[in-house]
């Protein structure tokens, strides 16, 4: 008990004090780089080794070095009931100077297990504060950036291994592999509209590498759906669906518990300099329930706390307008403003959306433009 003390008195003490969070240094060429299996197990079942090596081979033609953690490969099940081990595997990755940055291998659906045995451990908190490293990944991989960012940490909400990496086609896809290359970089940068869109794949096999995805004209770009002007903030944010299972733990009863004793989301005060990403995962939530979760964010002063919100291109634009009108509703009576179908999250192509880094969002004119350096050099 008086250790749960000491560790809650230092959250609060840290997070106080810290001011803007801890920017890794840019990658070169030559580094190595972690791959971790933080949630689902995906990486390491029978059916995916073609994926696998398409996805090593991307990164050694980055002039990266790919490491895999030694439980990344351990499969689904093992993976399940084993949230120690992903959280292990993080830690070591952190721990080796060695390693310059990582990446995850896919999100899933049950990340937050591994917060106790991270927040509990104070050597990992000390190399997170020492050590600072890029990290990347999106969906649920939402859990680990958000306690991330509470340790103080700058991440990347962006590719993963085998959503982006892997991609099944002769070469990534141009607009993500552009995005991914910004990690080799320190300087601001502007998150445009790409020209086109991918459907998903239905064919996931090794007869489908070298196949090129259905390509789809952009005709929507960025939309404006609430509010105006130019607005400046730090971004933070990540899935809807995680996030609204943090705050009820409707999917795992467990999951609400965990967030409330080690207060992982930020702050009504915290928000209040914040610009807000959301986007929604490859379930597609129904209309309906995507207005359930931002009205529990809403009923929560998050809507109304935070600066203005930006919003990730549906995949396969699925509901594409339903959504929009879900959030003229929500925001109908806020003047927190809201800009729709950005290029981040599960949709295809997506950029790389840097937490905690100062973002200027023109409402008027859509556009978005990362304000200061994202990494250090």
């Amino acid at each position: 008990l008086i250790k749960r003390l000491m560790l809650k008195s230092f959250f609060i003490c840290y997070n106080k004090a810290r001011g803007d969070n801890m920017k890794p240094k840019c990658l070169q060429k030559g580094d190595k780089v972690a791959i971790v299996s933080l949630s689902r197990g995906l990486l390491g079942e029978p059916f995916i080794p073609h994926e696998l090596e398409l996805g090593v081979k991307r990164i050694k033609e980055l002039g990266l070095v790919p490491v895999i953690m030694p439980n990344a490969l351990k499969g689904m099940e093992y993976l399940e009931k084993h949230p120690e081990d992903r959280a292990h595997d993080l830690k070591e990755a952190f721990k080796d100077d060695s390693i310059k940055g990582i990446i995850t291998a896919i999100g899933g659906d049950d990340t937050f297990k591994t917060v106790p045995y991270l927040m509990e451990d104070e050597e990992f908190i000390e190399l997170v504060k020492t050590k600072p490293k890029i990290f990347m990944g999106f969906s649920d991989t939402t859990n680990n950036h958000l306690l991330l960012n509470k340790l103080g940490l700058s991440t990347f909400y962006g590719p993963a291994l085998i959503t982006d990496f892997a991609e099944l086609d002769t070469e990534m896809l141009p607009y993500t592999k552009e995005y991914i290359e910004k990690l080799f970089n320190v300087e601001p940068y502007e998150i445009k509209s790409s020209p086109v869109w991918y459907s998903e794949r239905e064919d996931f096999s090794p007869e489908a590498v070298g196949t090129p995805r259905k390509t789809n004209e952009e005709t929507h770009g960025f939309e404006t759906l609430n509010g105006k002007g130019i607005v400046t903030g730090k971004l933070y944010g990540g899935c809807i669906e995680s996030i609204y299972d943090m705050f009820t733990g409707e999917r795992y009863p467990e999951e609400k518990d965990i967030y409330e004793k080690y207060n992982i989301f930020a702050t009504e005060e915290e928000l209040k300099e914040k610009i807000l990403f959301l986007e929604t995962s490859e379930e597609k939530i129904s209309p309906e329930t995507l207005e359930r979760d931002l009205l529990e964010f809403k009923n929560r002063n998050i809507l109304s706390s935070v600066k203005g919100i930006i919003v990730g291109k549906p995949m396969d634009e699925a509901y594409y307008n339903e959504y929009k009108e879900v959030y003229k509703k929500v925001f109908s009576d806020l003047d927190t403003p809201v800009l729709f179908n950005v290029n981040f999250g599960h949709a295809t192509p997506r950029c790389i959306i840097p937490y905690d880094r100062e973002v200027e969002v023109d409402y008027d004119n859509k556009k978005i433009l990362i304000k200061e350096n994202i990494l250090e050099k």
